[in-house]
């Protein structure tokens, strides 16, 4: 039988032992920020039944969700596609249907009946339809507002590309049941303490809501034309205002309405600079009002409790999915290293509607652990003894110093001292230079002389200094 090269599928990855300690301590760096702002954590399948997450993304969305086949049966999948394409087929030919319009319901026709049919189940696409589901099936326990966050992997049937995969980690908190803008105050609150605390030095949280965007398409007489408005001036940073100007011009904005905004999508100055140009431009504007007034309530929330780090600044060119949001937006970008977002989020006022459950307001955010991952590895804020997960290793030269070695391999990790006893026959030097490899800070040598002398040579490998020491005085040193 020929060999097969081992891969891995597309898209997704390995992570060694380092990346590994690296992954978590950022996870868990994010789950502690959490869980001190009173979220609980919840797990969802992998899987999902695929009515639960069909449609919830749009046409394009709907084709990246991965389909499983029903009870990976391949045989009476295939009897069941065949049994579909015949009828359809037949169906066809019996209604008389021109020879294109034939084809071309029956190429659509065949991709829906035989998702339904040989895949009643897929992965996951993200984790907020799942969160709405499990929200509305566990109403009746749930006590409201309902706090939680979820840290789980996702799928996408995505073109694989850097910094894109098909297999990834999303890192989401959402409170529901809510309409307090204190909500929002700690979610930037949250964003600021835990990138702080992962070592990011300039990084700046951007807020917009989308009742000013309303507000902006409302007084120009384009609020039909609300997302047309909003992915042009979204694309400021990157096309300049002249490039957003052409696209305005070719969704049918006239001259006169691109003037109209001018000032306002060119707004200076400090964030209460800013609030009060807005109330200006927007002062016929109601829902424009309502939006500055909410935005104002999280920056006077903000202002009793200062941010250690984040530059929090009004942007009102952020649109961040402008169908899904009904209230706040958010964007995170590090200044730090030229990337993309590494968080965003905001207020949606009927997540559960799809689910049958109507009028449930909730706010929610995402951090981008990937995207940190690799600005952390850029600007080299992983600690040195994130390598590691050993921090003492004890050699010997026999059988009977392994013996000995025993019950100080038991004293150390009782006292939750991460210990590996290296198993006898070795030669000392490859103790030693597995030690190395594996960047293990501590080495203990237990040969003859130091049974007898209850005396072990406790060896810093970083300095190299190595000092004779009782048993019970390495447990006390190392603790």
């Amino acid at each position: 039988m020929a060999s097969i090269k081992p891969s891995v599928p597309k898209g997704t990855r390995d992570f060694s032992p380092t990346e590994m300690v690296r992954r978590n301590l950022i996870f868990d760096t994010i789950k502690g920020v959490f869980r001190k702002y009173g979220y609980q954590q919840i797990e969802t399948p992998a899987m999902e039944n695929s009515s639960t997450l069909m449609g919830k993304y749009g046409d394009e969305g709907d084709k990246l969700i991965f389909k499983i086949l029903n009870n990976g049966d391949f045989i009476s999948a295939k009897k069941e596609a065949l049994d579909v394409v015949k009828k359809i087929v037949l169906t066809s030919e019996a209604e008389g249907f021109s020879e294109y319009y034939r084809m071309k319901n029956q190429q659509e026709h065949m991709a829906n009946e035989l998702a339904s049919k040989i895949s009643e189940k897929a992965l996951r696409y993200d984790l907020t339809v799942p969160f709405a589901r499990y929200v509305v099936m566990h109403q009746n326990e749930i006590t409201f507002p309902f706090k939680r966050f979820q840290v789980q992997p996702v799928w996408r049937a995505d073109r694989p590309q850097r910094g894109r995969y098909r297999e990834f980690y999303q890192c989401d908190a959402d409170v529901v049941g809510s309409p307090s803008l204190l909500n929002e105050a700690e979610f930037v609150m949250i964003y600021d303490e835990a990138l702080t605390k992962l070592g990011l030095k300039d990084f700046t949280i951007k807020i917009n809501n989308r009742k000013i965007l309303s507000g902006i398409a409302e007084i120009i007489g384009k609020a039909d034309n609300i997302i047309d408005l909003t992915v042009a001036i979204d694309k400021l940073d990157k096309i300049g205002l002249d490039g957003v100007t052409k696209e305005l011009l070719e969704k049918g904005f006239s001259t006169d309405d691109i003037e109209k905004l001018k000032p306002v999508i060119l707004l200076e100055g400090s964030n209460e600079e800013k609030l009060q140009s807005l109330r200006k431009a927007l002062s016929t504007s109601t829902t424009g009002l309502k939006g500055c007034e909410e935005i104002e309530t999280v920056f006077n929330y903000i202002a009793d409790c200062p941010l250690q780090t984040a530059n929090l600044q009004l942007d009102i060119t952020l649109a961040r999915g402008l169908n899904y949001y009904t209230g706040a937006i958010f964007e995170v970008k590090t200044n730090e290293v030229a990337m993309g977002s590494i968080g965003g989020g905001g207020r949606y006022d009927d997540l559960t509607g799809m689910f049958g459950l109507k009028d449930l307001t909730g706010v929610g955010i995402s951090f981008g652990a990937d995207r940190i991952y690799d600005v952390m590895d850029e600007l080299n804020l992983f600690p040195t003894e994130t390598n590691q997960t050993t921090k003492v290793l004890i050699c010997c030269f026999d059988v009977e110093g392994e013996k000995y070695a025993l019950p100080l391999l038991h004293s150390l990790r009782r006292n939750n001292i991460n210990t590996e006893l290296y198993p006898a026959g070795a030669k000392i030097k490859k103790q030693m230079e597995y030690a190395n490899n594996k960047q293990i800070p501590y080495t203990i040598v237990i040969g003859s002389d130091e049974m007898q002398s209850g005396l072990l040579s406790l060896k810093d490998m970083h300095s190299g200094i190595q000092d004779k020491l009782t048993a019970e005085a390495i447990v006390e040193r190392l603790k």
